[in-house]
C-alpha cells in the first residue's frame, strides 16, 4: 500500500501535475529550438528524427535558463513548489530574487523544472497509448497489425501474447515511477535552489528587528504615558476618598488634577495611536521638557525640582525621551513611596550630555509585585541606549536614585531612526 501511495497518492499526483506544467512551459523554448535546428538541417525529417528532437531540447534549456534570471520567476516558482511539490513554506524564500546568487539559483531551479517536466510530459503523452495497445493486444487481433506494434511478425508466439498485458501494466508503472522520482528530486532541490540566500535571511532579520523595535517603542510609550496617568489618578482618587467628609477643598483640587491628567493623557494616547496607524504624524509626537511643569504639578507627589542650564534648549528627540524618563521615574516614586514622599529631581545640561537625577526615599515596605510589572526601568534603559546614553538605578544612601545621561547631540542617522520608530 505504501508503494502504491508513493506512486499514485495525492502528493505523487500533484508532483506529476507540477512536472506536466514544467513541460508546458518548455514548449515555447522547444519550438524555437526546433526552428533553429530546422534552419541548420534544411528542414529534412525534422519531426521524425530523434537526434533533431534532442538537439531542439538541448537548445531550449539555455533559453529557459536565461528566463529564470528575471526576478519575478522566483515567487511564481515558490508558489508552485509550495502548492504542488509539498515543500514546507518555511524552507522557501519570499519575494522576487534581488541578488545575483538568488537569480542564479532560481535559474537553476527553473531549468531543472522544465527539463524534467519536458521528459515526463513527453513520456506521459507517448507511453500510455502504447502501453494500452500492448495490454489489450491478446484480446483484439486487429491491434497486432497496427504500425504502433511494428506488425504481426514479432507477435506470433503465444507466450508473447500471454505476457503482453503484464508488459503494458509495467510500462504504466514505470512511467509513474519515473514521475515520482522526478517529483521527489525536485522537492528535495527546492530548499537549496528556492530557499533564502544569506542576503534574504539578513533582510528578514532586519524586518523582524524593525517590527520588534516599533512594538517596543509603542509598549514604552503606552507604559510611560498611560501607566503614569493611571498611577497619578489612583493616588489622587485615594487621597480624595480618605478626606471626602472633612476637606471638600482638597477633594475639589484632587478632582481637578485628575481631570487635567486624563485630558493630557488622552492627547498623548492619540499621538501614540497615530504612530501605530502610521499616518505620517509620528515624527513630532509626544511632549518634551518644555511641558515638564504640568507633569510635576499633576504627578501626585511633592517634587523639589532643580535645573542647571537650559534643559528646554536641547534637541527635540532628546527632550522627548528625557520627558518620558522623568515621567516614568515620577510614576515609580509615587507608586513605591505612597505618593507622600518628596521627590528630588535634578536636570542639568552638562558640556556634552543631559543629566537627569531623581531621588526618593525608600518605602517602608517592599512594593507589591504586579503581574507583568517591572518594565519601567527596562524602558528607561532602552530609551537612553537608543540615543547613545546610559542609565543607573538602585538604592543609594537610604534613597532610591535614578540617573540617566543622554547626549546633547544625537547623530543624524540615529535621530532619523528614532523619529521613525
Amino acid at each position: 500500500m505504501r508503494a502504491l501511495a508513493a506512486l499514485f497518492g495525492r502528493r505523487a499526483r500533484l508532483r506529476w501535475l507540477h512536472l506536466i506544467i514544467g513541460g508546458a512551459l518548455l514548449m515555447p523554448y522547444f519550438l524555437v529550438g526546433t526552428v533553429l535546428v530546422g534552419m541548420a538541417s534544411g528542414g529534412e525529417q525534422l519531426f521524425s528524427s530523434l537526434s533533431a528532437q534532442l538537439a531542439a531540447f538541448a537548445l531550449a534549456l539555455p533559453m529557459a535558463a536565461v528566463t529564470g534570471f528575471f526576478p519575478l520567476v522566483r515567487p511564481l516558482s515558490v508558489a508552485a513548489a509550495r502548492a504542488l511539490c509539498g515543500v514546507p513554506p518555511a524552507l522557501l524564500a519570499d519575494g522576487p530574487a534581488r541578488t545575483r546568487q538568488a537569480r542564479v539559483r532560481t535559474a537553476g531551479w527553473y531549468t531543472l523544472h522544465l527539463a524534467l517536466g519536458g521528459i515526463v510530459s513527453g513520456s506521459t503523452l507517448a507511453l500510455p497509448p502504447f502501453a494500452v495497445a500492448v495490454t489489450v493486444m491478446p484480446f483484439f487481433a486487429g491491434m497486432r497489425d497496427t504500425w504502433l506494434l511494428n506488425g504481426p511478425a514479432v507477435l506470433q508466439k503465444p507466450w508473447i501474447l500471454a505476457l503482453a498485458p503484464l508488459a503494458g501494466l509495467m510500462m504504466l508503472a514505470a512511467l509513474a515511477l519515473v514521475a515520482a522520482v522526478a517529483g521527489e528530486s525536485l522537492a528535495r532541490r527546492a530548499p537549496v535552489l528556492l530557499g533564502p540566500t544569506p542576503e534574504d535571511r539578513l533582510a528578514a532579520v532586519e524586518r523582524r528587528a524593525a517590527d520588534l523595535a516599533v512594538r517596543n517603542r509603542l509598549a514604552r510609550e503606552l507604559h510611560d504615558s498611560v501607566g503614569h496617568a493611571l498611577s497619578a489618578v489612583t493616588l489622587q482618587a485615594g487621597a480624595a476618598r480618605r478626606v471626602l467628609d472633612r476637606d471638600p477643598e482638597f477633594v475639589r483640587e484632587a478632582l481637578t488634577a485628575i481631570e487635567e491628567t486624563t485630558r493630557r493623557t488622552v492627547g498623548e494616547l492619540d499621538s501614540v495611536l497615530g504612530l501605530l496607524r502610521q499616518d505620517g504624524e509620528g515624527t513630532a509626537y509626544g511632549p518634551g521638557l518644555d511641558a515638564l511643569g504640568g507633569l510635576l504639578a499633576l504627578c501626585g507627589a511633592p517634587v523639589a525640582y532643580e535645573r542647571e542650564g537650559d534643559p528646554e534648549s536641547v534637541e527635540a528627540v532628546v527632550s522627548r525621551e528625557a520627558y518620558r524618563i522623568v515621567q516614568e521615574g515620577l510614576s515609580n516614586a509615587s507608586r513605591h513611596g505612597g505618593g507622600a514622599s518628596p521627590v528630588r529631581l535634578l536636570i542639568a545640561v552638562r558640556e556634552r550630555e543631559l543629566e537627569i537625577v531623581m531621588e526618593n526615599p525608600l518605602g517602608e515596605r517592599p512594593a507589591v509585585a504586579r503581574p507583568g510589572g517591572g518594565r519601567g526601568l527596562r524602558g528607561i534603559a532602552e530609551r537612553a541606549v537608543l540615543l547613545g546614553g546610559r542609565t543607573e538605578a538602585g538604592p543609594y544612601d537610604g534613597v532610591w536614585r535614578l540617573t540617566a545621561r543622554l547626549p546633547l547631540t544625537v547623530p543624524r542617522a540615529a535621530g532619523r531612526t528614532e523619529e521613525r520608530r
